[in-house]
């Protein structure tokens, strides 16, 4: 691996995390007091980032996305982490599970996504099935060429904003030598379809205006073409496409604490107690030693596990490193950097009680720690034969 960036790389870096800091941080504040990011301001945030050429860097070039490799929309996502997630999901990154459609699919769905004319969301958990996917119970039941669909889904981020929704549901079983086992479909789903119906979540403290969103079916008729993928073959396309986005968690983990950081430095330097700054000080110096060398090492983490995809080499293991470590890092950067605050850190004229309030649902959110540690200890264990 070439720990150097190339001059795209850094072009990228400095043009988003620019972006960040003039167009993006000015709104946070009215984001956390309206709950909300006003939807002519997201608009506006989509309209320069299509300007620039950003838009749905994440997609191949020969459906008119950046074709960003992996490392590189790392790098992305790592400066996007420094800010608010209610105002970068108008920097529009249509999930790439959408380079599965096919034939009329991709003018309907793939194509408007890239050209920011239609908003996705992707739906998996529900109320009784988070880590377990096997065990959603959203079922569809095919009816000549179509499937009616039944059941509720939650947590469904950002789909106050979608236009369609990438939904994954069962659509059968088969028996296998554990027990009975449920055949999985992804359909695409337009807001508006009778029988489906998109509704206002649960108040998170972790990122105000960023919302999560409920979903009901009740008998739901979808045509067969909107089956995305093969029929039963939806952990195939997930496989496929989906398992790399924990590296876009562990990398924006990465940018909030690389913010977080810097302002706990600036106070350390700046505080004055008994006399003397507080970086002084043994206790707040070595908590920053400490910081700086998480952050690094999370850093190099996340960035190595999207080189690995970008050479073809197995990579499930370090994605599940680096999502486990960069989310359980921001959450000890977050808390030393209030701590070294004091009570000020706690206040809201500040925003390091909002980047603390943010880490937390990271080590839930595309795959809890206890799942990732799941991941990795299984890779080990696998090549003894265990």
């Amino acid at each position: 691996m070439n720990f150097g960036l190339t001059d795209e790389q850094q072009m990228v870096v400095d043009t988003v995390r620019s972006f960040c800091e003039n167009e993006l941080y000015q709104h946070e504040a009215e984001v956390e007091r309206l709950g909300e990011c006003p939807r002519e301001l997201g608009e506006e945030i989509k309209r320069k980032v299509l300007e620039m050429g950003f838009y749905a860097p994440n997609i191949p070039e020969e459906f008119g996305g950046g074709g960003l490799d992996h490392l590189t929309f790392a790098l992305l996502e790592r400066e996007l982490g420094r800010t608010s997630m209610a105002l970068s999901v108008w920097w529009g990154r249509p999930s790439n599970i959408l380079c599965a459609c096919d034939g009329e699919q991709r003018e309907r769905y793939l194509l408007p996504a890239v050209r920011g004319e239609r908003f996705d969301a992707l739906a998996m958990t529900e109320p009784g099935a988070g880590s377990d996917v096997r065990g959603m119970k959203t079922f569809a039941r095919q009816d000549g060429d179509d499937f009616i669909l039944n059941g509720t889904k939650h947590f469904i981020s950002h789909a106050d904003l979608a236009d369609f929704v990438i939904v994954f549901v069962a659509t059968g079983e088969e028996e296998t030598p554990r027990g009975p086992k449920k055949k999985i479909t992804c359909f695409l789903v337009d807001r508006g379809t009778p029988g489906f119906e998109i509704r206002p979540g649960y108040k998170s403290v972790s990122h105000r205006g960023y919302h999560n969103c409920i979903m009901t079916f009740d008998d739901c008729r979808l045509h067969k073409s909107q089956v995305l993928g093969e029929l039963h073959g939806g952990f195939e396309v997930m496989n496929t496409w989906l398992y790399a986005t924990r590296i876009t968690v562990a990398a924006m983990c990465v940018g909030r604490a690389r913010r977080c950081f810097d302002l706990a430095v600036d106070w350390a330097a700046e505080r004055e107690q008994f006399g003397q700054p507080i970086g002084k000080f043994q206790g707040v110096s070595f908590k920053l030693a400490d910081m700086a060398t998480e952050i690094d090492a999370a850093d190099w983490l996340t960035l190595s596990s999207a080189w690995r995809l970008d050479q073809g080499l197995d990579a499930n293991r370090q994605i599940a490193q680096a999502k486990l470590y960069a989310s359980e890092m921001l959450a000890r950067v977050t808390d030393e950097t209030l701590q070294i605050y004091g009570g000020m850190g706690l206040m809201d004229e500040l925003p390091v009680e909002r980047f603390w309030r943010d880490a937390r649902v990271e080590r839930i959110w595309d795959g809890t720690s206890e799942i990732q540690r799941h991941i990795i200890s299984r890779d080990l264990l696998r090549a003894k034969g265990a």
